[in-house]
C-alpha cells in the first residue's frame, strides 16, 4: 500500500492538465483501478487481516481523492490566472460609448417633421382618436355612399341595439384635427397634425394602425403656388436633397377642390432608390385646395378665405428616407431591427443641427 501511495500521490503533484489528472483517477480509484482491485481482495482475508487491510485501503482512497481533488482546484487556478493575465482591464480609461436607449424610426420622423414645418411657422394640433361620424366624414364633405365609410374599410365602435344616436369611428386620417382647429381658432390659421390613424387593411405597404400628418394653412390671398412652395421645401429638407422635383398630377378628394397628387422624380439604378434624380416618378402625398363645404363645416367664410391642405403617411416617408422595405416590421417590437433603424435618444433633430445624424 505504501508503494501505491507514493506512486500515485507523486503522479498526481506532477500532473499538468485535468486530463492526465482524469487518466490517474481511473488508474488508481476507478472500478478497475489499482485501489479497488486491492479491496475487492477483502474477502479473501480472514477477519483479522481485513480488520487491519480494511481501514488502510479505505484510507489510501479517501487520500488519493482529496490529492486528485486539490490537484484539479490548483489546475483551475493556474487557467484562470492565465486567463486573467489576457483579460486584462484598465478600469480608469473611458468608457465604452453606448447607447442609452434607442427611438423609433417613427417617433424620429414625427420629429423631423415637425422641425421642418416649424420652421415654415406651423404649429402642432391634435385632435382624438376615436371620433364621432360628423368630424371624420360629413364635415370633411364626404357623402354617405363614399367606400371610405363601408365597415370593410372603416372600424366602427360598438353599439348596442336600437342605439340611434350617430356612430364613432377609429378616425381614419387626422383631417378631424383639422376641423376641429378651425372651429377652436378660426382663420388665419397654419397647422399641422400628426397622429395614428386607422384602417381596415394589411399587408408588406398597410397596417391597421399606422401613422399620419396633415397640414393645413388658411389666409385671405393662399394659392396652389404656395402648396408646390411649402411642399418642395418639405421635401428638400426632408429627404436632404437639393434637387428635388415635384410633379402634380390632377385627382379628387372630397375635401379639396382642385386636388392634386404629388409625385417625386426618381431612379431605381441597381435597386437603390434615389430621389432628385432619374426618369421615375414615386407618389408620396396628396393635396389640394380646401373645399368650401369643409371651410363652412369649420365655422370659416369661404367667400373671404381660402386654404390648402396635404397629407402624407409618417411611416410611407421612413421607408423612403431610411430604406425600410416592410411596413409590417415597424409594429414588429423586434429590438434587433430596432438597434439597426433606431436613432440615439438624445439626438433632437433639427434644421440646423441636422435631421438624421
Amino acid at each position: 500500500m505504501d508503494d501505491l501511495r507514493d506512486k500515485y500521490i507523486s503522479a498526481i503533484s506532477s500532473a499538468s492538465d485535468e486530463a492526465v489528472l482524469e487518466d490517474l483517477r481511473v488508474q488508481a480509484v476507478g472500478k478497475k483501478g489499482e485501489v479497488s482491485l486491492k479491496m475487492r481482495e477483502l474477502g479473501k482475508m480472514t477477519p483479522e487481516e481485513r480488520q487491519v487491510a480494511g481501514p488502510a485501503l479505505n484510507a489510501l482512497k479517501d487520500e488519493i481523492n482529496s490529492a486528485l481533488a486539490a490537484k484539479k482546484v490548483a489546475l483551475a487556478d493556474a487557467a484562470l490566472n492565465e486567463r486573467l493575465k489576457t483579460e486584462w482591464l484598465d478600469v480608469s480609461l473611458p468608457a465604452r460609448e453606448r447607447r442609452v436607449g434607442t427611438i423609433h424610426p417613427v417617433s424620429q420622423v414625427s420629429e423631423e417633421v415637425t422641425a421642418i414645418f416649424a420652421d415654415m411657422g406651423f404649429a402642432v394640433a391634435e385632435g382624438p382618436q376615436i371620433e364621432s361620424d360628423w368630424y371624420n366624414f360629413d364635415a370633411l364633405n364626404i357623402p354617405g355612399h363614399h367606400p371610405a365609410r363601408a365597415e370593410m374599410d372603416t372600424f366602427y365602435t360598438h353599439r348596442k341595439d336600437g342605439d340611434n344616436r350617430p356612430p364613432h369611428v377609429l378616425r381614419t386620417h387626422t383631417s378631424p384635427v383639422q376641423i376641429r382647429s378651425m372651429e377652436a381658432q378660426g382663420a388665419p390659421i397654419r397647422v399641422i397634425c400628426p397622429g395614428r390613424v386607422y384602417r381596415a387593411d394589411y399587408d408588406q405597404t398597410h397596417t391597421p394602425m399606422f401613422h399620419q400628418v396633415e397640414g393645413l394653412a388658411i389666409d385671405t390671398d393662399i394659392s396652389m403656388a404656395n402648396l408646390k412652395w411649402v411642399l418642395e421645401e418639405f421635401c428638400r429638407a426632408f429627404f436632404e436633397v437639393d434637387g428635388v422635383e415635384l410633379r402634380f398630377r390632377a385627382s379628387h378628394f372630397p375635401f379639396t377642390e382642385p386636388s392634386a397628387e404629388v409625385d417625386i422624380r426618381c431612379s431605381w439604378e441597381g435597386g437603390t432608390l434615389k430621389l432628385g434624380e432619374g426618369d421615375d416618378w414615386l407618389e408620396i402625398l396628396g393635396s389640394g385646395m380646401v373645399h368650401p363645404k369643409v371651410l363652412e363645416a369649420g365655422g370659416i367664410d369661404p367667400a373671404k378665405y381660402q386654404g390648402f391642405a396635404f397629407g402624407m403617411g409618417i411611416d410611407r416617408i421612413a421607408m423612403l428616407k431610411y430604406g425600410i422595405p416592410d411596413l409590417r416590421a415597424f409594429f414588429d417590437s423586434d429590438l434587433r431591427w430596432l438597434r439597426h433603424y433606431g436613432f440615439p435618444a438624445l439626438d433632437q433633430p433639427s434644421l440646423q443641427g441636422g435631421l438624421s445624424r
